[in-house]
Formats: C-alpha cells, sequence, structure tokens
C-alpha cells in the first residue's frame, strides 16, 4: 500500500513530463490502496496495529475471523470514510459554484476596480494580508477560492499567477492555523476539546503571523516590476448585470460564505450543509432575477451553466487523495508513524514539527486524528511532561499550528494547495522550486516564534 501511496505521489509530482492529469493518478492510488488492503486484511488486521479494527472488536466481540474482516474493510471502513471525505467534496463544490456565480455576475469587478496598484509588491501584500484574515473568519479552503477567482482578474501573466496564487495558499494556511473554524484540524482540536476558543487565538495568531510576513519580507526584497492586468475581451466587455446586480450578487455571495461557520456553531451539523444551504439560495435568487430575460443572459448567468464551469478534475483528485490516505488511516499505518514519533522524540516540539512537515505529503486531517487518539486530555493537575497534553496545552496548540501550516510545503499538502492547484493548473515541481522552500522558512519562523513565546513570555 506504501509503494503505491509512494508510486502514485511519484506520477503527480510528474503530471506535466508524463502528460498524465493529476486526477487520474490519484484516482488510481485511491482505488488500488483499498483492494490490497481487502487482499491483505486478515495479515493486516491481525497484525494489531490498526486501531480502527481494534476499536470494532471491543464494541464486536467475538467477530476476530476472516469473514467479519472482510465486511469490516468493505462496509465499516469504506462507507465511514465515504462519509467524511464526501462532507470535504461537497463542501468544496459548493464554494466553487458560489464563487463561479458571483464570477459570472461580474462581482469580483467591484473589488478589483478598487485595487489600483499594479506594483507586484504592493499587491503580493495587500492580497496575503486580506487572505490571513479571510481565511479565519470563513477557512483556509473557501478564502483560497475566492482569491484565485479574485487573482485571475487581476493577473494576465500566467507564472505571475501561480506565484501570487501561491503565496495565497501559504496565507491562507497561516490564517486558518490560529482560528477554530479556519481549518479542519483546528475545528477537530475545538470540537475534542483540546482547546478553547480564546486560547488558540491568543497562543496561535502571532507564531501564524510570522508564518506570513516571513515568505513576504523575503520575497520583498527580490521581486521587481509590475503585473499586466488580463485584456477584456468582447464577451466580457459586455455588462450581462447592472451595477447593482452585481453589487447584490456579491454581498449575498459573501454572505452565504460567512453564514457557513454560522451554521455550523447554531446547528453542530457538518459545515458542507451550510455551504450548500448558501448555495440553495443563491440559485433561487438568481433564478428569480434573470426569469424575465433572454436566453443569451439565462446561459451565461443561471447556475446549470455556471456548473458547467466548475473545475470537476480538481473534486475528483480531491477524491483520489483523501481515498488513498484513508486506506492507510484504517490499515494502521499513520498509527504506526505516530508511535514511533512519540517512542524516538518523545518532546512536543520535535513531534509536531515532524507532523507538520508529513502533513505536507499526507493529509493533515488523519495525523491530527492519529496524535489525538495516541494522546488523552491530561487533567488540570498534572505536572511534568505530560502536563502539555491539558485542555490548552503546548502540545495542542503546537500541533494545530504545524498540522494547519506544514502542509504549505508542497502544493498537494493542504486542501488551499489542492484547489488552488487544480484552478490554476500549477505545477508540482515549479511549486517546488518556486515556493516550498519560502513556505519552510516561513514554517520555521513561525514555530520559533511559537518556542520563544511559550518558552519565555505566555
Amino acid at each position: 500500500m506504501v509503494v503505491v501511496f509512494v508510486l502514485g505521489y511519484i506520477a503527480i509530482a510528474l503530471e506535466h513530463p508524463l502528460k498524465i492529469d493529476k486526477a487520474a493518478s490519484a484516482l488510481l492510488i485511491g482505488v488500488i490502496t483499498w483492494a490490497l488492503y481487502v487482499f491483505g486484511g486478515v495479515d493486516i488486521l491481525g497484525s494489531g496495529v490498526s486501531r480502527a479494527w481494534n476499536e470494532f472488536i471491543v464494541h464486536n466481540p467475538g467477530s476476530d475471523n476472516p469473514e467479519a474482516m472482510l465486511h469490516f474493510i468493505t462496509h465499516h471502513e469504506v462507507l465511514h470514510h465515504l462519509s467524511e471525505i464526501s462532507a470535504i467534496l461537497f463542501f468544496l463544490l459548493g464554494a466553487m459554484t458560489i464563487v463561479e456565480i458571483v464570477d459570472q455576475h461580474q462581482g469580483f469587478k467591484i473589488i478589483t476596480d478598487k485595487i489600483k496598484t499594479t506594483n507586484k509588491v504592493k499587491l503580493l501584500w495587500i492580497l496575503s494580508i486580506l487572505t490571513f484574515f479571510m481565511s479565519a473568519t470563513l477557512d483556509n479552503l473557501t478564502t483560497t477560492i475566492v482569491l484565485v477567482a479574485l487573482i485571475r482578474k487581476l493577473i494576465d501573466d500566467q507564472h505571475d499567477r501561480w506565484f501570487f496564487a501561491s503565496m495565497v495558499v501559504l496565507a491562507a494556511n497561516a490564517g486558518g492555523a490560529w482560528s477554530p473554524i479556519g481549518d479542519v484540524t483546528t475545528i477537530m482540536l475545538w470540537i475534542g476539546g483540546q482547546v478553547t476558543t480564546l486560547n488558540i487565538i491568543g497562543h496561535v495568531i502571532f507564531p501564524s503571523l510570522i508564518t506570513m510576513l516571513a515568505p513576504l519580507v523575503v520575497v520583498s526584497f527580490w521581486l521587481k516590476g509590475d503585473i499586466t492586468r488580463p485584456e477584456i475581451d468582447e464577451a466580457n466587455r459586455k455588462e450581462y448585470t447592472t451595477h447593482k446586480e452585481q453589487v447584490f450578487i456579491l454581498c449575498l455571495g459573501v454572505s452565504a460564505l460567512l453564514f457557513v461557520p454560522v451554521f455550523k456553531t447554531v446547528t453542530h451539523l457538518p459545515p458542507y450543509l451550510g455551504m450548500l444551504f448558501g448555495l440553495g439560495v443563491m440559485w433561487v435568487v438568481t433564478e428569480i432575477m434573470h426569469r424575465n430575460k433572454g436566453k443569451e443572459y439565462k446561459s451565461r448567468l443561471n447556475v446549470t451553466g455556471v456548473l458547467k464551469k466548475v473545475d470537476v478534475p480538481t473534486v475528483l483528485f480531491f477524491l483520489g487523495i483523501l481515498s488513498a490516505v484513508s486506506s492507510m488511516q484504517s490499515a494502521g499505518h499513520l498509527d504506526i508513524l505516530a508511535n514511533w514519533l512519540d517512542t524516538n522524540l518523545h518532546n512536543v516540539y520535535s513531534i509536531n514539527l515532524v507532523i507538520g512537515v508529513l502533513s505536507a505529503i499526507v493529509d493533515n486531517v488523519p495525523l491530527v486524528a492519529a496524535a489525538m487518539g495516541m494522546y488523552d486530555i491530561a487533567s488540570p493537575e498534572t505536572v511534568g511532561y505530560a502536563a502539555n497534553f491539558m485542555q490548552d496545552g503546548i502540545f495542542w496548540e503546537f500541533l494545530a499550528y504545524c498540522a494547519g501550516t506544514g502542509g504549505s510545503i508542497l502544493i498537494i499538502g493542504s486542501a488551499a494547495g489542492v484547489a488552488a492547484m487544480g484552478m490554476e493548473k500549477i505545477d508540482f515541481i515549479w511549486y517546488l522550486k518556486k515556493i516550498s522552500l519560502l513556505a519552510l522558512i516561513g514554517y520555521l519562523a513561525g514555530a520559533a516564534a511559537f518556542y520563544v513565546q511559550a518558552t519565555y513570555i505566555l
């Protein structure tokens, strides 16, 4: 399973030289790893390394036989992980559709018209700071989708767009790490009771800010020149909507996105349902707005037409890569890794730094889940090394930081990176050469800031 994952990862990295779309490679490794898990299920589960299987036996005594093992993998685990993956995919699909609706109604034109500067450095600082705070309010995935759509309207040159979109990914992941609703991993820790709202904000915002600022400062020394605005062709020059309609749809779209964390807090339902609710409202409103307009307007502005423009290969890429990771999580690979880190490092800073780097290769959600399963929340009276694991302890806060920002080191290491990669067709190798070092500098600078803050200040 590991060999197949590594080979698939290489195929994804070499997408452009191989001329094979990354979504195809991801889907193959997603299916093959699960198939291998089924074929070797008796040996894998019999080894006792799968936490999921061990928990299943506790609740279903007498199930330790080959038939039960096969049933466990093909029904229990596949459906369990499918529900988690589907929630992410529907969230992504809803967010991309809402952004595309706003784009087709030329809502982003209102924002881009306000951004007058063409200086690369100034524009990069404006977009990065905007992204940093937006991702804490929305989340890093939604924010990246919105900002990449904006960048398309501001920058014509492809490699300039790639660079700006990549820096947005860095800022989005940094902004998501310090907010309880900014990233899936911080949501997990928040809901699990490992961190509380005010403490995660107060203790992680400064390191996260350093993570964003460090690459920006480095880039500011060598980034020169101005960006070129894209030329508007005649099809786009035509105003399909009035200025009032543009403002209204922009406000409605932003409100729909902002409503998602509110919906989750009030109802305790998964965020994707809030996103689909927002999409449903926008769908109804736009249908009413354009019902008396001609066929040309409807074909461009109605949601049925907009859905055809949504980047389905990106959604399928997510499906494949998350399926592959979930198979290894179920089989116990990630628990073996977590236990190895605990045994050999036994230092909260070292363990989390490694988890952060690994989250650039393996999705950060199962890594955080493995860490949460490995350590219980210590009681407030605990002293010594174990005190790091009490609620709002150093381990949990540093885990939120590392798992949230470490994924920026590689383009497919975070949901935000995958979304940007899909929308702008960013090359894996290009990102590795141009951005990975900057992301690593930011990651280590923020980690150092967290250590200094936790040791000498707080």
